[in-house]
């Protein structure tokens, strides 16, 4: 009889030992069209929380499997997924050479990543009040606008990437919403990115945001390989937003105020360019370094303000990144479009030319700069015919 206990109680006991234990299982999530996307569930083995990571345009969701499999050992659930187009998901194969199919495959993501989320916070043992997402390059645009879609999740991880003006609007307007940014100084796309990153962190506002940088790694998670450490500060960051001190999205949080978010809430302002380019004078006096916003985060702002009609905003904040970035021949070019829209034929010549003075020596990567300075001439040419 004692024998019969005993056995019982070790196949009781054997039976929790195997729930607890963490485990990943690849399976398919079915989007709303009925095509089938790859992913891999890391589970937990025990109830708790749940994390979305969303990869690079240049990896698959095998990029994210330090983290993933990390966070699965301290107890967070983590899916990762081949975006539509990549890996093993189906769709047609992205390539940034074919516009049309880039623009179906990114019309289809926010549905895709949705299909995901439900899936993420309908499995046994995911406490769906606690979930967070992340996202790498061009993931992490994709992350933001995941988490303006669910409110509820409450903190966001992002590598080496950009949003839009409306993803940028929600993480200045969500201090309770933590975030961790990441960047490398030999970034291979962008040698402003780890700039770039931690302006995004100083526009977020809340107190346990984090930014990690890194003078070399490249490009995303392609920094865990030479930085494993970036890995652990991750699932750090998480475990503490989720487990040892759950965010609460309810609660009132006091924003922390930076040069970065001053000046991004006073821009986005209606007849605000003025104002945003005081702040950024009176910070260089204190400060002639000072970083009070990236290049490209002004160009996008300016580019929708004249979208929207604000056409002289828009020409005042591109002379203000020409201001702040006296040796971008992107800039040039960009307020060469806003005079353009006043009707300044002759002022957005003078600096299409100055783009194309300054192209040889941007610190733009070899591609972009030969796409601008193919534009450019054009656009030279055609000024130019106008005038006579």
């Amino acid at each position: 009889m004692v024998r019969a206990v005993l056995i019982a109680i070790l196949a009781v006991c054997s039976s929790i030992a195997v729930s607890q234990t963490p485990s990943r299982k690849d399976i398919d999530i079915t989007a709303r069209d009925g095509t089938k996307l790859r992913a891999t569930f890391f589970s937990a083995g025990k109830p708790g929380p749940g994390v979305l990571l969303l990869h690079m345009c240049n990896t698959t969701r095998e990029s994210w499997e330090p983290v993933a499999a990390a966070l699965s050992k301290q107890g967070v659930s983590a899916l990762t997924i081949d975006n539509r187009g990549f890996g093993e998901s189906g769709g047609p194969r992205f390539d940034l050479t074919k516009p049309e199919v880039f623009k179906e495959l990114n019309e289809h993501w926010p549905g895709d990543f949705d299909a995901a989320f439900d899936f993420l916070i309908s499995q046994a043992g995911v406490d769906k009040t606690r979930i967070a997402a992340g996202g790498g390059s061009c993931g992490v645009g994709n992350a933001v606008l995941l988490a303006e879609r669910h409110p509820d999740i409450k903190a966001l991880v992002l590598l080496a990437g950009t949003t839009d003006v409306v993803g940028y609007n929600f993480i200045s307007h969500r201090p309770e919403m933590p975030i961790f940014t990441a960047g490398a100084a030999d970034d291979e796309y962008d040698p402003a990115t780890l700039a770039i990153m931690r302006w995004t962190s100083d526009i977020s506002g809340n107190p346990r945001t984090k930014f990690s940088g890194f003078k070399d790694g490249k490009h995303g998670t392609e920094i865990f390989g030479p930085h494993p450490e970036l890995v652990d500060q991750i699932v750090a960051f998480y475990v503490d937003a989720l487990i040892t001190q759950p965010v609460n999205l309810q609660s009132s949080t006091l924003s922390k105020r930076t040069p970065a978010s001053e000046f991004w809430s006073r821009a986005n302002e209606h007849d605000g360019a003025e104002k945003a380019a005081a702040l950024f004078h009176d910070a260089r006096k204190s400060d002639p370094k000072a970083y009070v916003f990236p290049e490209f985060s002004v160009n996008l702002l300016a580019y929708a303000k004249l979208q929207s009609g604000e056409k002289q905003e828009a020409v005042e904040l591109f002379k203000l990144n020409v201001e702040a970035y006296p040796a971008s021949a992107n800039a040039q070019d960009s307020l060469s479009d806003g005079y353009i829209a006043i009707g300044r034929n002759d002022l957005a010549l003078a600096a299409e030319e100055k783009c194309l003075e300054l192209l040889p020596n941007d610190a733009s990567n070899a591609d972009f700069k030969e796409l601008l300075g193919k534009q450019a001439r054009e656009k030279v040419a055609k000024l130019k015919g106008e005038q006579k």
